[in-house]
């Protein structure tokens, strides 16, 4: 096969070793101590801070430039604005003086066509000065305001009535809730207290009807037993006498059969009854009793669980408290075994030994 070579495979390796070949380079021009300058360039930072004093004096006489240009420009709108103040108060007085000569009230052809004069003839004093009638005079001022007034009053007697009818319906409807959960308790007590009766009732008629039973019961075993006695003392004359005897109303056998043959099981008594229930509820409270315990179990054991938790966590708490305090110490050791080693250092005077611990990169 033919070891074919891509464009992009070349122009990448090319790429590689140009960046290695920089590389190597810089370390060359970093490393070499003909070249490297270490410590500051006093020359540069004069130049430099010539060249920050040179643009901080251009900003000021730039700033000062500006200044002065606003301040000019100030006194030119002052001085402007004044002269046009003056022109105006001159224009309105040379108004007011060719109104005082050249327009008189007599001189009005408007003024009274029947008597021209009538402004001469009339008394200064006598004079009004203000026509009735003017634009912008209100005649009825007082009336207005004495019907805002009424209005306004209206309004007040309105909101009182609206807010007065609004508390009223609102008593009135905590009135009607108020006897609506009195009704809802009334029946609710009538409904508890009808079926407690029923309950009692119930109760009652249950307790009559296991009475009856158990009743009954007791008279069928008792009947029971009597028949049985009575048929086995029967039997019993009949073998020994050599003549069988009928057997009685309820047993059902053949003849010269034992009717004690019958494998059916007694019935039971009241006592046994009773002895039973004793043993359902000794049960029961037996059962009670160990479900109890099993819970007081449970939570001793959830309680010792807790308290060993709660041990462990200090325990933890204490023994990092106690790595911490190491650690601190150890640190402090080798801080002052550091201190001890490299004197120098901290003095200020650092030898070629102290530049070989880094800068291993020229990056």
């Amino acid at each position: 096969m033919l070891n074919v070579e891509l464009l992009t495979d070349r122009i990448a390796r090319a790429s590689l070793q140009k960046r290695r070949n920089r590389e190597t380079e810089r370390q060359e021009r970093f490393f070499n101590d003909k070249v490297r300058t270490i410590g500051v360039d006093k020359e540069v930072l004069g130049t430099q801070v010539k060249e920050k004093k040179k643009q901080k004096e251009a900003e000021k006489e730039k700033q000062n430039a500006c200044d002065a240009d606003m301040l000019q420009n100030s006194k030119v709108a002052c001085i402007l604005h004044s002269r046009e103040v003056k022109k105006k108060r001159a224009m309105e007085k040379a108004i007011v003086n060719y109104r005082h000569q050249y327009q008189h009230p007599w001189g009005q052809r408007e003024y009274d066509l029947d008597d021209p004069d009538r402004c001469q003839k009339t008394d200064l004093d006598n004079a009004q000065m203000i026509p009735s009638g003017l634009v912008g005079e209100d005649s009825e001022c007082k009336d207005r305001r004495q019907r805002q007034r009424e209005q306004l009053r209206a309004w007040l007697v309105q909101q009182q009535s609206e807010r007065a009818a609004e508390r009223h319906h609102q008593k009135l409807e905590e009135q009607h809730y108020d006897q609506s959960r009195v009704e809802m308790d009334n029946k609710a007590l009538q409904i508890q207290t009808l079926e407690m009766e029923r309950r009692r009732a119930e109760a009652i008629a249950t307790k009559e009807y296991n009475l009856a039973t158990t009743e009954e019961k007791h008279r069928q075993v008792q009947e029971c037993n009597n028949e049985s006695k009575a048929d086995t003392t029967n039997q019993l004359q009949g073998q020994l006498t050599g003549i069988d005897v009928k057997p009685t109303l309820g047993m059902v056998g053949v003849l010269g059969l034992c009717p004690s043959s019958d494998r059916r099981a007694p019935p039971e008594s009241l006592q046994q009854v009773i002895q039973f229930q004793k043993y359902q509820i000794e049960e029961k409270k037996r059962i009670e009793l160990e479900k109890k315990q099993e819970e007081a179990l449970h939570d001793r054991v959830r309680l010792d669980s807790a308290h060993t938790a709660l041990l462990i966590e200090r325990q933890q708490a204490k023994l990092n408290k106690q790595l911490r305090r190491h650690l601190d110490s150890t640190n402090l050791k080798l801080a002052e075994t550091n201190k001890q080693q490299k004197p120098d250092i901290e003095r200020g005077c650092m030898d070629e030994s102290f530049f070989s611990e880094f800068n291993t990169c020229s990056r």
